[in-house]
């Protein structure tokens, strides 16, 4: 698999999300809701500033994953209920953007990987004993399901940030 790896230098960046502990089997539970982190936004008048992302606290594949579904916004805004706040953080990220359906994500993923670690990259996680813990990873979705209904079309960008 050919991969366009870049190396890019992001802000630190507010956000606004809900968080879940989820398998691979059961991740929708988590990307459902996206849409109404946008009606909460809208709710209070505030625009998004980015597109909606995936940020991925916690991998075990085997397991479960601790998976945050966020909407970046330009100034921080308090969260309520179940919608937190956070910053997601500046630093250096190893990034690639992939066209094509979501199911092809965890190859694509394995493929970024395998690039960085020949590039010698190290990317800012750890070891647990219940999976790796990530610094910040991020799966953004360009691609907008209302304006593509194609999946074979969508835009999913990768960016995790690297070590120091």
């Amino acid at each position: 698999m050919s991969m366009n790896l870049e190396i890019v230098d992001r802000p630190a960046q507010p956000y606004v999300a809900v968080r879940r502990t989820v398998t691979m089997q059961t991740f929708p539970e988590i990307a459902d809701r996206l849409p109404g982190l946008f009606g909460w936004l809208a709710e209070r008048g505030v625009d998004p500033a980015g597109p909606p992302f995936f940020r991925y606290l916690l991998i075990d594949m085997e397991r479960e994953l601790d998976v945050e579904a966020g909407v970046p916004v330009a100034a921080p805004v308090d969260g309520d209920g179940e919608v937190l706040a956070g910053v997601l953080p500046a630093g250096r990220y190893a990034t690639t953007t992939h066209v094509g359906h979501p199911d092809e994500l965890i190859a694509v993923t394995g493929a970024f990987q395998d690039e960085a670690a020949a590039q010698g990259l190290t990317f800012d996680a750890t070891g647990t004993e219940r999976g790796t813990r990530w610094g910040c990873r991020l799966e953004l979705l360009l691609t907008n399901p209302a304006e593509q209904p194609d999946t074979t079309k969508w835009e999913t960008k990768l960016a995790f940030r690297l070590a120091d």
